[in-house]
């Protein structure tokens, strides 16, 4: 075949792999859809090693219908009755033999019954080592390409062949280069290329001029580069404190040649593999564990927070979904939203109010919630209560908590007597906080004269006591069917409230002279980026002791976002988001929480920490804040970009855009030039510069665009993560999709240098 498909599966280590060869071999599932929708479906992975391919069986000789998908649009497989729909549609009995494929974005799950639960294990087991697999590898697809362009299936590439093949792995080539690499490569003068001219034939195609000349810069040992070579290079170039030990180990680890191996050299092959390795890229590979001191108060972190969290789509007929929330917390989310209301046979639901948004259980939900909290984070969870319930279905709620949740739910404080201050995520690990409102004060427990009920009862995104003029129309419609009386609250769920009780906001000075630090204010975005502007000090000052939940406007009916970084500036913990809506500003709160091991977690800089904290973001007057640094960044290249347009013809034409967002000092962008039909090898080799005043709180977005000169640009794939994580030196930079899930093959090369500025 074409290039070898063993030579490829050898070289990916799956050769004569028993789960590779079961998933080749496939066999039939039930597939679920509901309780009275379950149909034998046969399951195998085509021979690309990438797509999964299944069909009816009962249509097998006359018409069979097909469907396909791809190894890299799967999240997670999970085994057992996890999902919703399992756990709908199948008794406790299958429990063993079930298993759900869960994917990117907003494609529905999966549901699948195995013969047996062996069989659902190995089902379970191989599609992981595949997944993983796949992340590690691009030939894969270069092989795929290769198959597809061979239209008559000779093993062998005509110029036409060769032509199709180019415009698969997205890059254009004139006829005259074309006819050039093809008549290099056609040794054998038969006017096609097989074998080993094919394989000559990629080996050119792949060929990174940037990479020989960083390698034959350093490779001064007969040509290869020896341990002492290497670490010249990983000192100098990648400012990295390397020893011979560590040259040794990258040689061991990932040279190739087993003949260079045995002298202790590196050569070009190996060198390249390494600056694949996730320790080589962009991203300081240490702050991919928990780094920092989880044991500040609470107050004192960025906390990754969701608005919505049950909304699978839009805010007006979208589905609410359990599975919503699994995917926010298996994101990192650690601050959740319940919009409660009052459900049939006393069972409280969870939905949009006054809207089409279809509904879930409460009790569903907290049951998703608690078997999904810890997966990703063992850090604690808030439950944000939106409450429009009945004094009996509160009761429900409080019942179902306490049952579901148990011990992990925090019921009381964590210190004996009245705390005067948070406990921190640390002594918080495994337990879930309630926000909401509270009858009286916490102080009450510990003095009786001090249980004094609270005077008004609000919902809890109407705590900022002043709509804002545009949204009123939006919100008033909501409010239809309310009436005039106060929300009665249940002692139940009043005496749930410890650390996170909801009340109006009046003023910071109000706030300090009169509000507890456990009692905390939720800011519409409006009035919150207006205080971020205006008050920002007074603000940053309010957030080091009490807890501050940001949510979006009313207004934001297709669940669009806003841009968090001012309400971070300001020192702002919970700025919640819509996790289900994939834009510029969910790419910004996903790179702020890619570091401290993705615990949704994020300690703020020590000058927003301080009591009497002097930082202004607006004003910048100096302080320990004030590190000017100059971050250089040459663009070098590019590898295996996707297709935006899915057109046969279609070739992107990139260009990189960075962008430096922070305090308004620091917030920049700067782009390439594009290059024209290349989404396969572009180079840029460009220059760009930026002046980082705030290094602390700011992050770099690489963002990578299909040039149109007619109209706006589109999104191929970005990579954000904090400026403090940058690594410098030669990096590739790993691209996401729209999504926010790893695109496989793509990446960008770049140098990166950070400078004391003079």
């Amino acid at each position: 075949t074409l290039v070898g498909r063993d030579a490829l599966r050898t070289q990916s280590g799956m050769e004569g792999d028993m789960d590779l060869q079961f998933l080749l071999q496939g066999g039939d599932l039930l597939k679920v859809r509901s309780s009275s929708w379950k149909k034998t479906r046969y399951f195998r992975l085509q021979e690309d090693c990438k797509t999964m391919w299944h069909e009816s069986k009962k249509l097998f000789k006359s018409n069979p219908t097909c469907e396909c998908f791809s190894l890299d649009d799967i999240s997670a497989v999970r085994l057992g009755r996890q999902s919703e729909g399992l756990r709908k549609s199948t008794e406790e009995q299958v429990e063993g033999r079930c298993f759900s494929i869960m994917f990117k974005g907003r494609r529905k799950n999966l549901d699948l019954i195995a013969s047996s639960e062996e069989e659902a294990r190995q089902w379970v087991k191989s599609l992981e080592k595949m997944m993983y697999n796949r992340n590690n590898l691009s030939l894969h697809w270069i092989y795929t390409c290769l198959n597809k362009a061979d239209k008559n299936k000779d093993d062998k590439m005509s110029q036409s062949e060769v032509k199709n093949f180019l415009r698969l792995i997205n890059i254009e080539v004139d006829d005259v280069y074309t006819e050039m690499l093809f008549a290099k490569c056609d040794t054998s003068k038969s006017g096609y290329l097989s074998g080993a001219e094919i394989e000559h034939f990629y080996d050119l195609l792949t060929h990174r001029e940037e990479i020989d000349v960083i390698y034959g810069e350093y490779a001064k040992t007969t040509g290869f580069m020896s341990p002492e070579n290497l670490v010249d290079f990983l000192m100098k170039e990648q400012r990295e404190k390397a020893t011979l030990v560590d040259a040794h180990k990258i040689i061991e680890k990932y040279e190739l040649d087993e003949n260079a191996k045995g002298k202790k050299l590196l050569s070009k092959d190996g060198f390249l593999m390494y600056l694949h390795t996730p320790e080589a890229l962009v991203y300081n590979s240490d702050h991919r564990e928990v780094y920092q001191d989880m044991s500040h108060p609470l107050s004192h972190y960025f906390i990754s927070s969701s608005h919505n969290t049950y909304l699978m789509e839009d805010q007006l007929k979208g589905p609410s979904s359990t599975e919503a929330y699994v995917r926010a917390l298996l994101k990192g989310c650690r601050c959740v939203e319940l919009d409660c209301w009052d459900g049939s046979d006393d069972e409280p639901v969870i939905y949009h109010g006054y809207t089409l948004t279809s509904k879930i259980l409460f009790k569903d939900a907290i049951q998703a919630i608690k078997d999904h909290a810890f997966k990703t984070s063992d850090y604690p969870v808030i439950l944000s209560l939106e409450n429009h319930c009945s004094v009996e279905q509160q009761e429900v709620m409080a019942r179902h908590m306490s049952s579901i949740l148990g011990s992990a739910l925090v019921t009381s404080p964590l210190c004996d007597g009245m705390p005067t201050n948070f406990p921190s995520p640390e002594e918080l690990r495994g337990k879930f906080l309630i926000k909401g409102k509270r009858l009286n004060k916490l102080e009450a427990t510990y003095v009786p004269e001090a249980a004094v009920a609270d005077e008004t009862d609000v919902s809890e995104e109407e705590e900022s006591n002043d709509e804002d003029e545009d949204e009123q129309n939006v919100e008033e419609e909501r409010k239809v069917g309310e009436g005039t009386d106060k929300l009665k609250l249940a002692k139940e769920l009043s005496n749930m409230v410890i650390y996170c009780k909801s009340v109006h906001f009046n003023g910071f000075e109000d706030a300090r002279q009169n509000l507890s630090f456990y009692e905390m204010s939720s800011f519409k975005e409006g009035k919150a980026m207006k205080l971020a502007e205006e008050s920002a000090n007074a603000y940053v000052r309010h957030n080091v002791e009490k807890l501050s939940r940001i949510y979006p406007a009313g207004s934001r009916t297709d669940s669009s976002n806003y841009n968090p970084v001012p309400l971070w500036n300001a020192g702002c913990q919970i700025v919640a988001l819509n996790f289900q809506t994939a834009c510029q500003d969910m790419d910004l709160n996903q790179g702020r929480f890619l570091v401290n091991g993705k615990s949704g977690y994020i300690l703020k800089p020590a000058f927003m920490r301080e009591e009497g904290a002097e930082f202004d973001p607006i004003t910048l007057t100096r302080g320990d804040w004030l590190k000017h640094k100059t971050l250089h960044v040459m663009v070098i290249s590019a590898q295996q970009l996707p297709k935006v347009n899915k057109k046969k013809s279609s070739i992107v034409d990139p260009l990189v855009k960075v962008q430096v967002f922070g305090v308004p000092a620091d917030v920049a962008e700067k782009e390439t030039p594009a290059v024209e039909n290349n989404g396969f090898n572009p180079t840029w080799n460009e220059n760009l510069q930026f002046d980082v005043y705030v290094p602390e709180l700011a992050l770099v977005r690489f963002a990578v665009e299909d040039h149109d000169s007619t109209s706006d640009n589109e999104f191929v794939g970005q990579y954000t993560l904090p400026f403090n994580s940058l690594k410098m030196g030669y990096r590739h930079v790993p691209l996401l999709n729209k999504n926010g899930d790893i695109l496989p093959s793509a990446r960008l090369f770049v140098h990166v240098m950070v400078l004391d500025a003079e």
